[in-house]
């Protein structure tokens, strides 16, 4: 089988010859290519040499085109940093007051660089590796986490309690807007999956009754846009999501990518029959920072715990740090290519 027929199986419960892999690694990516994250950023043809290169060197199945976080913030005019070594990021939001909100014009993400240079570079990816290799093109925010960096994360959490429900409803139609727009940019680029982010939802954030509110029913219409391109839609957010993740599953996605805080047991228990999982190995504890010994030893327990599905793609957790050992992914990699 290919990479992309693993993972395509795993998406349906089919089986597959190998456990089917994929790798959150866009900064090991480049780096090992020689590339600065500023250098990254600003070139598509940069960054889709640096994933060929990383698959080429591993032999993973799938890639997950991932630049920064904050991409989608920036075109809707929030201030953006770009430093020369790490990933974009904000500090405030640019939404001090409700309103404002009437004057925000959805951006053209079409024209705004960093999205293009994104779409870019994930069609230059599928073209190389047509039907071989899995490329999931991931589409920075989710509406829920979009609005709180539009609105700085303290005013945000406080919008729950203090402001009219109207009003949050508003931003987050607004944010929801902008995130189908990124999602069907996306699929114009060929890409056989899209995904969003959305960890500002998670418990360690907001209770699940507010998820329920405010998050979820926003993410299910960014994966009923999914949808209706005809791509299946990974949802992503940090934490421990144990409390959520019934709702999470009931949001339609096709698979759910969990970090390491979730207990993968619990997990598989819940989701085994309905949705598929990406995950879920420390990225930091375990391969960024243990020995090769410790990324085995991990990465037999997340496959074992799934041995009872199909529905199942090794991933790690989160973003894994850009200076994760070779020898250790090379390990985690290893490890699934022996089941």
């Amino acid at each position: 089988m290919t990479g992309k027929e693993r993972i395509s199986a795993a998406l349906t419960g089919e089986p597959t010859d190998k456990i089917p892999v994929m790798l959150h690694n866009f900064m090991p990516v480049a780096k090992e290519a020689g590339l600065t994250m500023k250098q990254y950023r600003e070139n598509p043809r940069a960054i889709a040499d640096a994933f060929i290169r990383s698959v080429e060197t591993y032999e993973y199945d799938g890639v997950l085109v991932d630049i920064d976080t904050v991409t989608l913030a920036g075109a809707c005019g929030v201030d953006v940093d770009f430093p020369e070594n790490d990933p974009a990021r904000s500090h405030k939001g640019n939404l001090e007051s409700y309103e404002q909100l009437p004057d925000m014009k959805i951006p053209d993400l079409s024209k705004y660089r960093y999205a293009v240079n994104w779409l870019e570079a994930t069609r230059l990816l599928k073209e190389y590796f047509g039907d071989e290799i899995y490329v999931r093109g991931n589409c920075d925010q989710a509406p829920f986490s979009l609005a709180s960096m539009i609105r700085g994360t303290e005013n945000w959490m406080l919008d729950f309690y203090m402001s009219e429900e109207s009003k949050i409803h508003e931003l987050l139609d607004y944010c929801t807007e902008v995130s189908i727009q990124f999602i069907r940019l996306m699929a114009q680029t060929g890409c056989d999956m899209v995904s969003n982010g959305d960890s500002p939802a998670g418990p360690e954030m907001i209770p699940p009754d507010l998820y329920a509110k405010w998050a979820l029913p926003f993410e299910k219409k960014v994966i009923q846009a999914a949808h209706d391109e005809k791509l299946p839609y990974v949802l992503h957010i940090c934490g421990n999501t144990e409390a959520i993740l019934p709702l999470m599953i009931e949001s339609g996605a096709d698979g759910l990518e969990l970090d390491y805080k979730t207990d993968a047991k619990k997990a598989f228990d819940l989701m085994k029959d309905q949705c598929a999982f990406f995950g879920n190995v420390d990225p930091s504890g375990i391969l960024a920072l243990g020995t090769v010994e410790q990324v085995r030893q991990a990465t037999e327990e997340v496959i074992n715990v799934f041995s009872g599905t199909n529905r199942f793609v090794l991933n790690t957790g989160c973003a894994l740090p850009p200076d994760t050992p070779e020898e250790n992914i090379r390990a985690f990699v290893k490890t699934a290519r022996g089941f």
